[in-house]
């Protein structure tokens, strides 16, 4: 049962400031807004595939947010007029892929938690159509054009909806498009176009964190929360990884970003790096974002023959997205040959350059297994990594 994700990020959401930047581009925290958006799904083990809606002329700012990112996310597509003219063409851009389960989601609510995710994903397991939603507790007043009280309006009953909001892919997409042939372009959300097009609807728990950035106070107060969390919290995580490879023909090999010269090569669907892929692993251990297959895997024709650099800084970037950096890492090769001595200092270097941190945060160690097992029969290479990340604030924010 595949689930993707349709992000909302075709506005225009100028009015924070006056640079003309669109608010799903702006920066709080250190990181773009679309950014921490996208990190949030893609980084979410139940989301299958993440597809953006963009503005026609934000196509190289939407390249740049989204460079960390791969496997998961898919070719954005151009979004229309109004927020609904921009679902319904994400919809149709997912229409070859064919999800089961498809949510939608504001760019602008960069804080939608796994949890939350989770909550949305589980309930369309017996639900065509799922809503995030709070319930109102202020006293609610109705008011005349003039700022006059009408009435006090009863809350018991009424809740404020949030996203991502969920649904069976198929179900929406005919909403839209039956929306869409009734010239139909006043509903404010997905779930008000499911209601109209006769589906039910379930409410599950949303989350406060969860809001929208509109205004230049929205984004203060984000501001605000994000510090006070980095100042409380800075939670520390370790992560560890492992990978093994066996040798195949060839006259050297890559260990650690570096080509060693030796008698074999190593068999693999890219570089067959394994301590680079080992690490790689071990850093999204410590954020919990699956593993090094998730998001490269190896039936995919891309990564055929793709250097480990490029993943093991996709794994630091998407830790910098959630505001943590790396405190070190450490990498144990096992292998009878090549002699890893005299290129460790070179690893080292290497590691250090791809992370962007200092070599002493870097260690490379090798060992054998004394003629034991396939390291010690000279089959291949295996690698052990581990790795310390201090987050910036906690996984509520996220």
């Amino acid at each position: 049962m595949e689930t993707a994700v349709v992000i909302v990020a075709a506005g225009r959401g100028t009015r924070v400031g006056a640079d003309g930047v669109p608010k799903q581009y702006r920066s709080v925290g250190g990181a773009p807004v679309l950014g921490r958006t996208l990190e949030s799904f893609v980084a979410h083990p139940r989301i299958d595939q993440v597809m953006t809606v963009i503005h026609s002329d934000d196509k190289d700012r939407f390249a740049a947010v989204a460079e960390p990112f791969t496997g998961k996310l898919v070719k954005p597509v151009i979004g229309g007029a109004t927020r609904q003219d921009s679902v319904r063409a994400g919809l149709e851009g997912l229409a070859e892929r064919e999800p089961t389960n498809v949510l939608i989601h504001d760019a602008a609510r960069p804080f939608a938690d796994a949890a939350l995710i989770g909550r949305v994903v589980a309930a369309l397991d017996t639900n065509d159509g799922v809503v995030p939603a709070l319930a109102v507790t202020d006293t609610l007043k109705k008011a005349d054009g003039d700022g006059k009280v009408i009435k006090t309006v009863e809350r018991t009953g009424l809740w404020r909806a949030q996203t991502p909001q969920g649904f069976r892919f198929a179900k929406l997409r005919a909403a839209h498009e039956a929306a869409f042939r009734a010239g139909r372009d006043d509903f404010t959300d997905d779930a008000a176009i499911a209601e109209w097009h006769g589906l039910e609807v379930a409410l599950v728990e949303g989350a406060e964190v969860n809001v929208k950035l509109t205004t230049s106070e929205d984004f203060e107060a984000a501001e605000q929360q994000l510090r006070a969390r980095s100042e409380s919290a800075g939670e520390i995580r370790f992560g560890q990884g492992f990978d093994v490879h066996a040798f195949c023909d060839g006259d050297h090999v890559m260990l650690c970003g570096v080509r060693v010269a030796h008698e074999k090569g190593l068999a693999g669907h890219s570089d067959a790096d394994v301590g680079l892929h080992a690490l790689t692993d071990a850093l999204l251990g410590t954020i919990g974002a699956g593993d090094i297959g998730t998001h490269f895997p190896p039936s995919d024709p891309k990564w055929k023959g793709a250097t480990s650099d490029g993943f093991l800084r996709d794994a630091a970037s998407r830790i910098s997205v959630r505001g943590g950096r790396i405190v070190n890492v450490d990498v144990t090769l096992i292998c009878e040959a090549p002699k890893i001595g005299p290129h460790r200092d070179a690893m080292r270097e290497r590691i250090a350059g791809i992370l962007e941190v200092a070599s002493e945060r870097v260690s490379v160690k090798a060992t054998t297994t004394e003629g034991l097992g396939f390291t010690g029969r000279r089959e291949g290479i295996a690698a052990q990594a581990a790795a310390t990340v201090r987050l910036g604030y906690g996984e509520d924010a996220r």
